[in-house]
């Protein structure tokens, strides 16, 4: 495999949704069904949900598919890795012909779902790498996000869709900032009990 970073702008998003509850099967397959995926490359395994495309159409059909599971009102965990750039990644080119309308975007963006969200971002083969990141740390709180420090990561608290909208922006203006291999890890909970005061 060529290991340099790709000149495709192929992203991708690979996820796993973890319902809190009996039913998580049905939960993760109703969520599944009920977004249109019609704009990106979708494989699902035993381990992950791997999702491709662009950048808009990533995003769009990964924060559906949490809001649909989100919205059942039990306790969802999503954790996401989104890059663009990688090296060797070339399948799939066929979804980089669609245009930048989100198909899901009508059908969430109304969903009022407050979320605990921890992430990640690593601008690769750049190099003032720090400086981008606290640029795009900046501008989460520019889209009306509570950002916080946490070890190794930063906190955001908000409304789910306003998070993914943020999330999306900031993985936008990384690549533009010249990374040629842009990755970003996220992990959102929605629902829990701890957050309700359940947990001790």
């Amino acid at each position: 495999m060529d290991n340099v970073c790709g000149t495709s702008r192929i992203a991708g998003c690979s996820f796993s949704i973890y319902p809190m509850a009996d039913k998580f099967k049905e939960i993760i397959l109703d969520a599944l069904n009920q977004v249109d995926t019609s704009k990106v490359w979708m494989e699902t395994d035993d381990v992950t949900t791997l999702v491709r495309g662009r950048i808009p159409h990533v995003f769009d059909v990964t924060s559906a598919i949490f809001l649909a599971a989100a919205k059942t009102d039990e306790h969802i965990v999503f954790n996401g890795t989104y890059s663009i750039g990688c090296p060797g990644d070339s399948t799939g080119d066929v979804y980089m012909a669609e245009d930048e309308t989100k198909l899901n975007m009508s059908n969430i963006k109304d969903i009022r779902l407050e979320t605990a969200s921890k992430f990640s971002l690593y601008p690769l083969g750049g190099g003032n790498y720090m400086d981008t990141i606290y640029t795009q740390i900046e501008n989460m709180r520019a889209q009306g996000i509570t950002v916080s420090k946490s070890h190794y990561s930063t906190r955001l608290d908000g409304n789910a869709y306003d998070v993914f909208a943020g999330l999306e922006h900031v993985f936008i203006e990384t690549e533009a900032s010249g990374s040629s291999h842009t990755v970003m890890t996220v992990t959102m909970s929605a629902n829990s009990p701890s957050a309700k005061g359940a947990i001790q």
